[in-house]
């Protein structure tokens, strides 16, 4: 996953919560459209290869390839037996050697600041019929994110300081005029209402982020620091995400979704 290039991906902490990650992809999935033309299938910023079964299953006889700067991800990616090719890549930077018939990227673009630009640079390589397809969390203005900023600043304010920060993924507008151009935009938007079972020790919400969206805040501390941190991000997050009778609580998820068809 590039973007958090300084961070280090744990695949067993994010595979916790496989099924609540893959839902998103197969909803992207299936709006990818029918009759693509030849070419390859790119899943960029593949992770853990979570959606590269599904990816073989709707191509199977397409070459797959799968992209990741997180050798750790690419190693899990590997073991599904699902990919032609993976390889350790930048994908701010990746630019397909032909024309691909579908770039599928999976909660992996939000990751690079300047994504935009990305998106335009494949749409620019894609054939025509060819597709883009991209999902991306849209969740931090929610308390489980907004809680991550607000409590590491008043922790650590020398190493946290948010006032020149922005969302990382823009509205959906700016997508739309971004990508318009080259062909026909589907963008929309899903709140998943998802429960997160109970965990031994720790808010639910804790666990959930702390493979992702944590990390670069959890990166930039020692473990004493880590420590005291989760504690105080545990208790802030009871209010907004009270624990039902079996300890696990209903967790509101937003994201946007994006499938560019080549004119």
């Amino acid at each position: 996953m590039a973007g958090a290039q300084s961070q280090v991906w744990n695949p067993a902490e994010y595979a916790r919560f496989t099924d609540l990650r893959l839902r998103p992809a197969l909803d992207l999935l299936a709006r990818v459209p029918e009759g693509l033309p030849p070419g390859d299938v790119v899943d960029l910023g593949c992770g853990a290869g979570a959606v590269g079964p599904a990816l073989r299953s709707r191509f199977p006889q397409r070459r797959l390839l799968g992209l990741d700067l997180s050798p750790d991800m690419l190693e899990q990616a590997g073991a599904t037996g699902a990919y032609d090719r993976l390889s350790q890549a930048d994908i701010a930077r990746w630019q397909p050697e032909a024309p691909p018939a579908l770039v599928f990227s999976n909660a992996a673009l939000h990751w690079v600041p300047e994504h935009r630009a990305v998106m335009r640079g494949i749409a620019e390589h894609l054939a025509p019929g060819a597709a883009l397809a991209v999902q991306m969390p849209d969740q931090t203005g929610a308390p489980s994110h907004a809680l991550l900023r607000s409590v590491s600043a008043r922790m650590f304010p020398d190493l946290f300081d948010w006032e020149e920060w922005r969302p990382p993924v823009a509205p959906v507008a700016e997508y739309h005029a971004a990508l318009s151009g080259f062909g026909q935009v589907d963008i929309w938007e899903t709140r998943y209402l998802q429960r997160l079972a109970p965990v031994p020790e720790g808010h639910p919400v804790r666990h959930f982020t702390g493979s992702t969206a944590a990390l670069p805040v959890l990166g930039k501390l020692d473990p004493a620091g880590r420590t005291a941190f989760l504690a105080a991000y545990d208790a802030a997050l009871r209010a907004p995400y009270p624990p039902d009778a079996q300890g696990g609580v209903l967790f509101p998820f937003s994201r946007m979704f994006i499938v560019l068809t080549r004119r």
